[in-house]
Parts: C-alpha cells; structure tokens; sequence
C-alpha cells in the first residue's frame, strides 16, 4: 500500500486545515511529464466509488484503481531544502525518474 512518512502527515494535515478543508488527499499517477508518468495530489472532499481509500494517522487518502497500480508500496516525504519544497515519492515500481525527479517511467 501507500505510506506517508510523519512529516509528510504533518505537511498534509497543516495544508489541509489551512484551507479548511476536511476530506481527503488524493493521489493519483497521470500521463505527462518527459519521462511518461508524473504524480498528482490534491485534496477531495468525497471518494469516487471505485476509489481504494487508505487512512493513516487521521488522514484519509483516495486512490483510483488504475493509479494504485503504479504506487502500491510507495513512500511520500514531505522534504525542504535549499532550493526548494515538496513531496517525495519513494516508488519502487519506478523503473526510473526524469533529471528533475517531477516524472517517472515503469
């Protein structure tokens, strides 16, 4: 399954009550990028029927059947550096990354 590790819980959870939203986080794999896949994040306020909804330390996460695929086992980070922020994925289904590390190929 998908994991956050507890800075990316803590991430999510201050973004979401920042925009005072109280549904969920979806993340999703979708074509684009220059190495065929890329991640998608965005905070819904339901599940879709066929989602595969996963909670962890108060957060619920929704993921599409087809997307699951591609990310059972990963591990999201929540990382700051010098030039810059975000969430890192961990896939061990990529079978590698583009330079700038936005995409992936299986």
């Amino acid at each position: 399954m998908l994991t956050l590790t507890p800075t990316a819980v803590e991430k999510v959870k201050s973004v979401m009550s920042q925009r005072g939203e109280n549904g969920g986080l979806r993340i999703a794999v979708v074509g684009g990028g220059c190495s065929g896949f890329q991640y998608q994040m965005t905070i819904d306020k339901d599940s879709n029927e066929e989602d595969k909804i996963v909670e962890q330390d108060g957060i619920r996460m929704f993921i599409d059947p087809r997307s699951l695929l591609y990310l059972n086992g990963t591990i999201v980070d929540y990382v700051e550096t010098l030039t810059g922020a975000g969430f890192k994925f961990d896939n061990p289904n990529a079978g590698g990354t583009c330079g700038c590390g936005e995409s992936f190929y299986a």
